[in-house]
C-alpha cells in the first residue's frame, strides 16, 4: 500500500517537474480567477471596511456583526444562491454568467467580501486613538486625519487582502456550482483534485494537491512573515 502511495507520488512530482500543460493551465486559471475575484471584492469591500473603521453612525454595528456573521457561510450554501440567481430562469440569467470564469470570479468575489471587511476594518480600528487626537491636534482636517489612519493601518488592510485571496484561491463550492467544472475553461484546482480523485487519477490529483498547498502555505508564510515586520 505504501510502495503504491509513494509511486503516485513520485509520479506527481514528475507531473510537475516536467511541465505538464494542463496542470499549470489549470493552475494559472485558479490564480486569474481568484485574483481577478480579490480585486473585485477590493472595489466594494474596501470602501465599506473603512467607512466602518473610520465612522460612527446608526446601524453600523448591526453591519459590521453581519460582515462577522458572514465570515462563516457554507460555500455550497452560497454557490447554491448564486446558481439559482445566475441560472436562465433566475433574475441574473440574463447576464450569462453562469459556467463561466467571470462567473466564478463574481461568486468568489462574494465569498470572501466578509473576510476582507472584517479584517480590514479590524486593522483600522487597532490603530491607536492618540494618532487621531494627534492628528486633530495639529490642525488636520478630517480627510487628512483619515489618510493618516490609513496609513498606519497599511499593513493590515494588506494582510486581510492576502488572506482574502488565499480563501478564494482554495475554495471548492462556487468554483463547482457556478463554474460547472468545464475542461480548458472554467476548471480549476480544486474542481479538479474532487474530479480526477472520483476518476482515480490520483498522481494528477497529488500533483495540483501539491501546487494548491505551496500557494496557500506561500502566502500564510507571507502573511506571517508580514505581521512580525
Amino acid at each position: 500500500m505504501f510502495e503504491t502511495i509513494f509511486e503516485e507520488i513520485s509520479k506527481a512530482i514528475r507531473l510537475i517537474l516536467s511541465g505538464d500543460q494542463e496542470v499549470f493551465s489549470i493552475t494559472l486559471r485558479s490564480i486569474s480567477i481568484s485574483g481577478f475575484a480579490t480585486l473585485l471584492s477590493c472595489l466594494w469591500g474596501l470602501p465599506i471596511a473603512i467607512v466602518l473603521g473610520i465612522s460612527s453612525f446608526p446601524g453600523r454595528r448591526f453591519i459590521r456583526g453581519f460582515f462577522n456573521a458572514m465570515l462563516g457561510i457554507p460555500t455550497v450554501a452560497l454557490g447554491l444562491i448564486l446558481y439559482l440567481l445566475l441560472s436562465k430562469s433566475g433574475p441574473l440569467g440574463i447576464f450569462r454568467l453562469l459556467y463561466t470564469p467571470l462567473g466564478i470570479s463574481i461568486g468568489q468575489a462574494v465569498l470572501i467580501t466578509p473576510i476582507l471587511v472584517s479584517f480590514a476594518c479590524s486593522a483600522i480600528e487597532s490603530i491607536d486613538i492618540e494618532i487621531r487626537d494627534l492628528a486633530k491636534t495639529l490642525g488636520a482636517s478630517r480627510l487628512q486625519t483619515n489618510f493618516a489612519i490609513m496609513q498606519e493601518a497599511i499593513w493590515g488592510i494588506v494582510l486581510s487582502i492576502m488572506a482574502s485571496f488565499s480563501r478564494a484561491f482554495a475554495e471548492l463550492g462556487i468554483a463547482m456550482m457556478i463554474g460547472g467544472n468545464i475542461r480548458y475553461v472554467t476548471r480549476v484546482l480544486t474542481t479538479s483534485i474532487t474530479l480526477e480523485t472520483a476518476r482515480g487519477e490520483i498522481a494528477f490529483s497529488i500533483a495540483l494537491a501539491m501546487i494548491l498547498m505551496l500557494v496557500v502555505f506561500s502566502i500564510t508564510f507571507l502573511l506571517n512573515f508580514l505581521r512580525r515586520v
